[in-house]
């Protein structure tokens, strides 16, 4: 069969009650095989071999330019893959592509040539559940070891079986490895263990000369199995610790949120508005701890600058800590949020709690100030990362990059805004863009987006300070057991720290879910750092790395 792009003339758009489904399927035309409906959008069964001409027919013609996540699975009859697409400029314009593959030869046509992102996706579907992508241009295990024996999301896996490897999976890889002659470049690994890889990142590193030739980034070192462990526990009481500890340095309540979110629509919940505000407050405050960290981290790998800015953005975080401390008890691992609301109202005495927290909004442009004094205003700052790391919107798009990362690259992108939840809609802020794409540029989103969760957090704190006490309702009535309708499918999404921050969630009609699916931003993050840094220096590499802000427990899960 031909994988050219296929030669459409149709356009399809949103009609006034939403997307028309039915002209996507007429343009998708002999592809479909059948339709489904999801929670979240329409889905279209393609035929396995016909992948890259539906999946191009609803990118160019149709405008779902935006890759958001890929799940994969196994049923008993069959396995299956499900592209999740979104519009950039619409998010709430949903379409899912679903691929069955047969049980015997789980075989399904890459999606790679159509969007880059697809590439870390379907090695992971590969990887982990036993889907075989063709054309994939390198499919290969992503998280688990070359040696590594079954597929352990397959339904016949047997976890208790010894992992037998060959002698010869333990010889030196790099043994035969030598300068040819003319050859000018050399091999260099850049982690696992190194504190400028932000956790066990292992990127292997082609220098030709003093330049960055080719890089590969090497995860799986930190996989915990947080999407196998979803799959056991209970939708009500038992999944909502397990999100803190995907971005566990700042991001526990927008974790939660994702979560919340998700099974809060798979259930058909409500929130009520009181606890709504206090989620909105408990969010921002995360965001500001996450991206206070993210610049500490960043002045470190750039010019080793400790003394100063990583402690003074510390300083500002551990008050950041604190408040989040007071509201839910703990500093990092919350789990404050429960399905329905929160778990409890705000510390008493409540003035205390709210003076603390504009002490600290109060405080907050001096330090921004002083901060752009440090870093922004410095010469060997600039020198490092103004125009350096460059990623262009278009490539920013390809690889699903969203968040900081995205918006620095003018993506113009928001969860918060473009698919709104929570009190975001009621309040007044905007969304920081820029168009350079380069390190300095993800450093400004981020220094700025900052300012923007001030904007809100004070107008929570203005909304709980009037709100009536008679109305104070933190969490709704939730049954005892969640039991959602079998085959019901959902993916929802929030803006993380990092960016999108999705979950897909199948039930098969008991208590726990049948597949959970985590869409880390990190993850798809992170595939942009080869178009950041080949062709620039090391240091340059160090920076871009840096400026992706990842966090190894939500890349690997």
């Amino acid at each position: 069969m031909s994988l050219e792009r296929p030669e459409r003339s149709s356009h399809v758009g949103a009609t006034e009650d939403g997307l028309d489904y039915d002209a996507l399927a007429e343009l998708l035309g002999d592809t479909v095989v059948s339709r489904e409906s999801h929670l979240n959008a329409e889905a279209f069964v393609i035929r396995p071999d016909e992948v890259q001409n539906a999946l191009f027919a609803l990118r160019d013609e149709a405008g779902f330019d935006h890759l958001s996540n890929v799940t994969a699975q196994e049923y008993a009859d069959r396995y299956e893959s499900i592209y999740h697409l979104k519009k950039f400029a619409d998010p709430t314009q949903e379409v899912s592509v679903v691929v069955p593959a047969a049980k015997d030869d789980p075989v399904s046509q890459t999606a790679v040539p159509v969007y880059a992102g697809a590439d870390w996706h379907e090695r992971e579907a590969y990887d982990l559940v036993g889907i075989r992508y063709e054309g994939h241009p390198d499919l290969r295990r992503i998280l688990l070891p070359e040696t590594w024996q079954g597929h352990p999301l397959g339904l016949d896996y047997d976890q208790d079986e010894p992992q037998v490897v060959t002698l010869e999976s333990h010889a030196n890889p790099l043994e035969e490895d030598h300068r040819e002659d003319g050859a000018d470049t050399m091999f260099l690994n850049i982690g696992p263990h190194h504190p400028a890889t932000h956790g066990v990142l292992h990127v292997e590193t082609v220098l030709s000369g003093e330049q960055v030739a080719h890089i590969e980034p090497d995860i799986g070192y930190l996989h915990r199995c947080e999407e196998q462990m979803c799959q056991t526990k209970t939708y009500r009481h038992q999944i909502m610790p397990y999100p803190d500890r995907w971005d566990y340095v700042s991001a526990g309540l927008l974790n939660e949120w994702a979560y919340a979110r998700t099974a809060e629509d798979l259930a058909g919940l409500e929130v009520p508005e009181y606890a709504q505000v206090i989620r909105t407050m408990g969010a921002e405050l995360c965001r500001t701890a996450a991206h206070l960290l993210a610049l500490a981290t960043f002045a470190l790998d750039v010019y080793g600058e400790f003394t100063a800015t990583f402690m003074y953005a510390f300083r500002d975080r551990e008050i950041v800590e604190g408040i989040l401390e007071d509201l839910t008890g703990q500093r990092l691992m919350f789990n404050y949020f429960r399905l329905g609301g929160v778990a409890w109202d705000l510390p008493e005495p409540r003035e205390e709690f709210f003076e603390k927290i504009r002490d600290f909004l109060d405080g907050m442009p001096a330090k921004l100030d002083e901060y752009h004094d440090l870093i922004t205003s410095n010469e060997l700052f600039q020198l490092r990362c103004v125009d350096t790391g460059v990623l262009d919107t278009e490539t920013a798009k390809q690889y699903g990059a969203t968040g900081p990362v995205g918006r620095a690259s003018g993506v113009d992108y928001d969860v918060r805004r473009d698919d709104p939840y929570g009190y975001y809609p009621e309040l007044d802020w905007d969304v920081i863009t820029a168009t350079e794409g380069d390190n300095y540029a993800r450093v400004l989103c981020r220094m700025q987006e900052v300012e923007q969760s001030a904007r809100i957090i004070g107008q929570c704190v203005n909304l709980l300070e009037d709100w009536p006490e008679d109305d104070r309702e933190v969490q709704s009535n939730v049954p005892r057991t969640l039991r959602p309708d079998e085959d019901t499918e959902i993916y929802r999404a929030v803006e993380g720290a990092k960016g999108e921050l999705g979950i897909y969630i199948r039930a098969d009609g008991t208590d726990k879910p049948a597949r959970f699916k985590i869409r880390s931003p990190c993850f798809s993050n992170l595939q942009t750092l080869p178009a950041m840094a080949e062709g620039g220096y090391v240091p340059d590499l160090i920076a871009a790395l840096a400026s992706i802000d990842i966090v190894l427990g939500e890349v690997d899960r």
